[in-house]
């Protein structure tokens, strides 16, 4: 930290620093969490939408390189400016970078399914790239809409949703990646938590998440030797990754983002219910940056990343961008603003040189897989730590469309893969494949597993754990005219399918989910009745929350 004059004798201006010793962390920490996610978008692109690698390794990546450095570096400005503005050292970046869930929609919902009905993975390049032109669209609008729903908002409504997302679809995966392969899993897990939970410095202050990279490596290397093959690396797979080795840069894709639009009526369905998750989510993730002690403007927020994901996808990225989930993480282990901009840069020379495919090939996955846990862990944990005790079962009630949503991707995966094994091995013709999917479908509930239950429920999860999860707080402060208006509030957003159902309509006009609209709309009713007859105290949504003291 430093101070500088300038202007008239006697008056000061705080110059933030650039780079602590803590960036280190932060940037290895985020670094490999960034890494993951490239790691993955790159295999469902070659592995499951069967692109060709001049296609992976020369538009989308250095596209999707651009947009995460674009915004890499204006968060990083933002801090910087917001540091400068409070005259605190402790400020830190948010982090941001391609929207996990989104990858699999995108990926599973619109590239898919166009693909292999055209045969042309091009075509379905192109659909992606108008979902994410949309989606672009709703965040820039919506950006001026979001503060004043945080506002009204419950911190914890908004942060119980956020805990959803980071227990379901951030923190499982890595966890079972972990157990899948302990010997090197554990191992990393344990070197993390001892670090980041525990206090205990390395060898010359090395960053744990290095530490725990290295050690994956040795492990999975050296088990090569012994013929146990741990982590899946061989030579072999190094030198096929050095094909993929080259330089590209960024070529604007603006003809295949128009001729994706003749798809138009199959990517409205889920790119205006989506562009509504992502503007929740992103208000959700600069509320708990908040109750880490960094406040950021939402609305400037929210523009940037519509229009960095604008940029992305006229470039040739159908993959959109977002303020990630786990800043108080990063900023607890020392992260300040160098550690976004330093990723930004990486993010670059990874996807412009093709090197993501030679990492795929040298580092165990699973050794990374213990920092996405970690982040989750941490994020779980605030919800519960920066809002009152009394509103903890509300953050449970939050909780529970993620676990439902997360539940039925299981199922419907298994189905899936299931299907296509069938038709694979020759014992299940191609025309039967939907009536025993739903044959499947309909005998799960005489298995215990209650399938309908969970769709209608996980549907639309973030808005439905942010309605539920503000009930809950609104009631438990007997502030029932409030629980009413958020009521009312879900059931006109289930009417049109935004909570609790499949896809954005109508349903003949009766709504997508009529039933559970009107169990709404008279749960509405019954607290107003309520606030008539017996009024509790004004409850402010932010003011009286504690918050946690920002950790060094």
């Amino acid at each position: 930290m430093s101070t500088g004059t300038t202007g008239t004798a006697g008056t000061f201006t705080f110059k933030p620093v650039l780079w602590t010793p803590g960036d280190w962390n932060a940037f290895f920490g985020f670094g490999t969490n960034i890494l993951v996610n490239m790691l993955v978008l790159t295999g469902l692109l070659r592995f499951v939408l069967k692109m060709p690698d001049s296609l992976v390794f020369g538009r989308i990546l250095p596209a999707l390189g651009l947009m995460m450095c674009l915004s890499t570096f204006y968060y990083a400005w933002l801090a910087y400016k917001l540091a400068q503005k409070t005259g605190r050292s402790d400020v830190c970046a948010l982090p941001s970078g391609v929207s996990v869930p989104h990858m699999f929609i995108v990926t599973f919902v619109i590239m898919l399914p166009i693909t292999l009905k055209t045969g042309d993975p091009i075509k379905g390049w192109s659909a992606g790239l108008v979902w994410v032109f949309f989606q672009s669209f709703i965040l820039m609008i919506g950006g001026f809409i979001a503060p004043y729903i945080r506002k009204i908002t419950p911190r914890a409504a908004l942060l119980g949703t956020l805990a959803g997302v980071s227990v379901t679809f951030i923190s499982m995966r890595p966890a079972l990646e972990m157990y899948m392969t302990p010997q090197i899993g554990l191992v990393c897990f344990a070197i993390i938590l001892v670090s980041w939970f525990g206090g205990v410095k390395y060898w010359k202050g090395m960053p744990a998440g290095l530490v725990a990279i290295a050690v994956g490596m040795i492990i999975a290397w050296g088990s090569n030797l012994f013929g146990l093959g741990l982590g899946g690396l061989s030579l072999k797979g190094v030198g096929d990754a050095f094909a993929n080795f080259g330089f590209s840069v960024p070529l604007p894709a603006v003809g295949h983002v128009f001729s994706g639009f003749e798809f138009l009526g199959i990517i409205l369905v889920t790119a205006i219910p989506f562009g509504i998750y992502d503007l929740v989510e992103a208000m959700d993730n600069v509320e708990s940056a908040e109750a880490a002690g960094d406040e950021y403007p939402t609305t400037r927020v929210l523009t940037a990343d519509g229009v960095v994901s604008l940029i992305g996808c006229l470039m040739g990225n159908p993959f959109i961008n977002a303020v990630y989930i786990g800043h108080p993480g990063w900023k607890a282990m020392g992260g300040r603003i160098g550690y976004s901009a330093a990723t930004g840069i990486i993010v670059v020379l990874l996807s412009w040189f093709g090197i993501i495919s030679v990492l795929l090939a040298l580092v165990p996955v699973v050794a990374i897989s213990p920092i996405l846990l970690y982040i989750g862990m941490l994020i779980g944990a605030q919800a519960f730590q920066t809002t009152p005790v009394k509103h903890a079962p509300a953050i449970v009630l939050a909780l529970t469309p993620h676990l439902a949503a997360w539940a039925k991707l299981q199922i419907d995966t298994m189905l899936a893969s299931t299907m296509m094994a069938a038709q694979t091995v020759g014992g299940l013709a191609a025309d039967k494949v939907d009536a025993v999917k739903i044959a499947a479908i309909a005998s799960l509930p005489q298995q215990g597993v209650i399938y309908h239950g969970l769709e209608v429920m996980g549907g639309g999860s973030i808005l439905a754990g942010l309605v539920l999860g503000a009930i809950g707080v609104f009631v438990i402060e007997r502030d029932f005219l409030k629980a009413s208006a958020f009521a009312l509030a879900g059931a006109v957003m289930t009417y049109f399918g935004f909570m609790h159902g499949e896809a954005v309509g109508i349903g003949g006009g009766l709504g997508v989910t009529p039933g559970v609209a009107l169990a709404y709309l008279v749960m509405s009713g019954g607290l107003y009745a309520l606030a008539r007859t017996s009024p509790g105290e004004s409850y402010s949504s932010h003011s009286d929350m504690p918050v946690a003291a920002p950790a060094e």
